[in-house]
């Protein structure tokens, strides 16, 4: 498979935030939201086989919680399954990160699964496949990442009227980050201020978790690789 990188650090977003983690980026993407803050992994990256991955990730111990992501890491789907499925029977807790794009149901259960659902100031709503609701349980969470109130109340309609609250494990509301931030460590550089998106879910009373990238307060915005 084709990598981008593997490193150690803490879990930024979903209801593992906070947690030491290690992280395994693969390359590719294909959607291109506007916001994104990992381009660089659409295109390039290196090859390791299954044993080298399982290596490098045995290298970064005691942490055993482990997260996928990209890019898109469903789009090499055949080499990904049987790397999970080897590394939940050596009893690593696994995270996947996806766009919702691509199908989730081959995902092993035992795989917390956060998934986006895209909402119109990405540029790539419409995207998701409602199919993969289906395949949610409690132990998975839907991520909503929100530019301003037309994603908000997109993210609203979508949630309440596929009946997801109390369905899925967590309902994360993100707000955007800056393509281009300052090295300040503050909310400055969100596209839409945190506050209010609080204000809009308290004011709806809406059942779902403020999710902010913390990694982006506990270094400088732009670092890779934390």
């Amino acid at each position: 498979m084709y990598l981008i990188e593997i490193y150690k650090s803490v879990q930024g977003e979903s209801s593992f935030a906070g947690v030491p983690c290690i992280f395994v980026r693969l390359a590719g993407c294909n959607l291109r939201c506007s916001w994104c803050d990992s381009e660089y992994t659409f295109t390039g990256g290196y090859k390791l086989t299954e044993d080298e991955v399982v290596a490098e990730v045995a290298k970064l111990a005691p942490v055993k919680l482990v997260e996928f992501t990209g890019g898109e890491p469903l789009l090499q789907e055949r080499e990904l399954i049987p790397l999970m499925e080897r590394l939940l029977a050596q009893g690593y807790e696994l995270m996947i990160e996806t766009s919702g794009e691509r199908p989730v149901e081959n995902v092993p259960k035992e795989v917390h699964k956060i998934v986006d659902v895209k909402c119109p100031g990405s540029g790539e709503a419409g995207r998701f496949r409602m199919e993969n609701l289906a395949s949610l349980t409690e132990r998975d969470e839907l991520k909503f990442v929100i530019t301003h109130r037309e994603d908000y109340e997109y993210a609203r309609e979508f949630i309440r009227n596929n009946a997801l609250e109390g369905r899925v494990g967590q309902i994360l509301l993100s707000p955007a980050f800056s393509k281009t931030p300052s090295p300040e460590r503050s909310t400055a550089n969100c596209l839409l201020d945190p506050r209010d998106l609080v204000e809009w879910m308290l004011a709806d009373e809406l059942n779902a978790r403020l999710s902010l990238q913390i990694h982006k307060y506990v270094w400088e915005p732009q670092k890779k690789g934390v």
